[in-house]
């Protein structure tokens, strides 16, 4: 992890390891007797200072890294427009870190990055930011020279964030610019705070061209708006001022704020502020200590003491003249501004190499996840279907109800009488074909219904395996619930003897068709077809198979077999053929119906939001031309 170099002090010189209580990094006469810096103005009589230091007497303006005749340019708008153009879907893994991974590279992109890129003249921007009542509007007013923000007892007091800068400069951080979808407001008279998540613009020609000073939210704020909006700017900054208290710097969100700085290897200053004169060097010391273990060492560092040196919202004596001797430093010079603008630059660019990456992990667990939730489906409705299918051919069917009505049907004699000569029936045989109708009608629905029971016992347990594996990934109870609750579940069973109806018509005029080819057949018998139909569809559901494999599916024989019956009237080749072209028709049915009854599922997969296929290859795509046009 690189460790960010040695920013240069007031004095010109690296700061040191430790809070060093000489004129370079305290504002106060400290308990070893070394003399403070001096006083930038003494205060008068009301309490006010006199006139103050400016920052930066020059109006050059840093320079961001060229855009190589606006390939870079190019380059970059690609990588904002991959990742902007990036779905996640809600309630899955990866969904919460993703979109925040996304928020972040591309406010960075817009903000910041890109601006500098495209206009070598931008204001160099100073953000102090840091823990609540650590005296960041008191010092931002302080280092200004007149009050340009609020401050107080009331924590937090920063409920919007306020921008000083020149008049000169007041336009580029106008919308068009600068954060574009930040409201922001032009602060008029004498500061007064703007409403939450509105931007204040203060003009004050107290400060020099080409530097602005934001005064941030606080990033520990009970407020968690605040905590985003400190995230906000201090990405769109080229400089942190990071102030914390001697109670709260070893706080965890403060830390976090500080190790994105290390990690971005962004330009930091960091002031200790509210420093106890008991115990005063322990207490530096600890900190410096902790930003040593934190890759921090070389950051360039400042101490306030506790001190009543406060009149209306600035200090009143040199307090902030460390802290302004050094930004008069940083601003001052082309060169000088130039280093810190383009560590921070670079620093950002550098970042991506990690940042975009961990993005494309969450874009690549999305795509994974939805892959294992569609293949939960596939293996689902897969497993139903061979479910069905060995039902249909081993004869399991054969039993129960469906077995009854076929041995009635068979006993009675009636399935010989479906060839008939032709002649006229007498009343005595309309009336046992009428009979025999009943029978034959039961024998019907027995069918139906065996089939339907079968076809919706299968589609039930792929769905309840589906919720099964769907349910063991987190908010995979919702897509279910939302599957489930979709429009037309619940019809299966319906639909399936709707089927199965249309299959033994479409059985029926196969039979009549084919027995028609036979003239010798035909010239002498007429067939009773749905009969027929009826018999072959005995024969299809396993009727020899159950009777030959013995154990609980075997019956005596009750009348001739549904194959001797067949064959007789169609002969065998035929009889193959009908077989194989009904038991076909009937799977592809069934085949259809699954296909309905995933539908749910599928379409909760499709609209759940998750990333497509090529967005992981896009971003990979678009990281690597960043790198070799860097």
């Amino acid at each position: 992890m690189t460790r960010p170099s040695a920013a240069p002090n007031a004095t010109g010189s690296g700061a040191s390891d430790r809070f060093d209580p000489g004129p370079a990094a305290t504002s106060d006469q400290t308990n070893e007797g070394h003399q403070g810096v001096p006083e930038a103005g003494s205060p008068d009589a009301d309490g006010r200072r006199g006139p103050t230091v400016p920052i930066s007497a020059g109006r050059a303006k840093h320079r961001a890294p060229a855009s190589d005749d606006g390939r870079f340019e190019q380059v970059l708008e690609s990588l904002r427009t991959q990742i902007r153009d990036l779905r996640f879907a809600q309630g899955l893994p990866g969904a919460d870190e993703g979109e925040a991974l996304q928020s972040d590279l591309l406010a960075q992109l817009s903000d910041y990055v890109l601006p500098r890129v495209r206009r070598p003249d931008i204001p160099l921007l100073i953000a102090v930011a840091g823990s609540t009542g650590a005296g960041k509007s008191t010092l931002v007013n302080s280092l200004v020279g007149e009050q340009v923000t609020t401050t107080g007892v009331r924590r937090p007091t920063t409920n919007s964030p306020v921008l000083a800068c020149n008049p000169a400069d007041v336009d580029w951080f106008s919308e068009s610019h600068f954060i574009p979808s930040l409201p922001r407001v032009r602060q008029q008279g004498l500061a007064m705070p703007g409403k939450d998540g509105m931007l204040v613009l203060a003009a004050s020609d107290a400060m020099p061209p080409g530097v602005a000073l934001l005064d941030t939210p606080d990033v520990d704020s009970a407020v968690a708006a605040h905590h985003e909006f400190a995230s906000k700017f201090l990405d769109a900054a080229d400089l942190w001022v990071f102030v914390t208290t001697s109670t709260r710097y070893a706080d965890a969100r403060v830390w976090e704020f500080l190790q994105v700085a290390r990690d971005r290897d962004t330009s930091l200053a960091v002031v200790l502020s509210r420093v106890p004169r008991k115990g005063h060097q322990q207490l530096l010391d600890h900190f410096g200590a902790m930003l040593e273990a934190n890759g921090l060492g070389n950051a360039t560092r400042f101490a306030i003491s506790e001190t009543d040196q406060i009149s209306g919202e600035h200090f009143t004596s040199n307090v902030a003249d460390p802290v302004r001797d050094y930004l008069a430093d940083v601003a001052g010079e082309d060169e000088q501004r130039d280093r810190v603008s383009r560590r921070t630059f670079i620093g950002v660019i550098d970042s991506f190499a990690e940042r975009v990456p961990e993005l494309i992990r969450c874009v690549e667990g999305q795509i994974e996840l939805s892959r294992e939730l569609g293949t939960a489906v596939d293996e689902a409705y897969a497993g139903a279907a061979r479910r069905i299918d060995s039902a249909l051919g081993d004869g399991s069917l054969l039993r129960g109800t469906l077995l009854a009505r076929w041995h009635e049907v068979a006993a009675s004699g009636e399935l010989a009488k479906s060839l008939k000569m032709r002649s006229k029936r007498s009343r005595k045989a309309k009336a046992q074909q009428a009979e025999s109708g009943q029978r034959v009608g039961s024998l019907e629905g027995a069918v139906r219904d065996s089939l339907e029971a079968l076809v919706v016992a299968a589609s039930e347990r792929a769905s309840d395996d589906i919720e099964d594996r769907w349910r063991t990934v987190s908010g995979g109870g919702d897509l279910v619930a939302e599957a489930l609750d979709k429009p037309g579940s619940g019809m299966l069973a319906q639909q399936v003897r709707q089927e199965i109806a249309e299959w033994q018509r479409e059985i029926a005029e196969m039979t009549a068709e084919r027995g028609a080819t036979k003239r010798s057949v035909a010239r002498f018998v007429t067939f009773d077809h749905d009969v027929v139909a009826l018999v072959l569809i005995i024969d299809l559901l396993g009727y020899e198979r159950s009777q030959s494999g013995g154990g609980a599916h075997a019956a005596e024989p009750t009348g001739p077999s549904p194959q001797r019956l067949l064959k007789g009237l169609f002969g065998a080749p035929s009889l193959r053929s009908m077989g194989a072209t009904a038991r076909d028709n009937l799977r592809a049915r069934i085949e259809g119906l699954l296909q309905r009854e995933r539908v749910p599922f599928d379409a909760v997969l499709a609209s759940a939001g998750v990333p497509s296929e090529d967005a992981a290859v896009q971003l990979y795509q678009a990281k690597y031309n960043l790198e070799i046009s860097r």
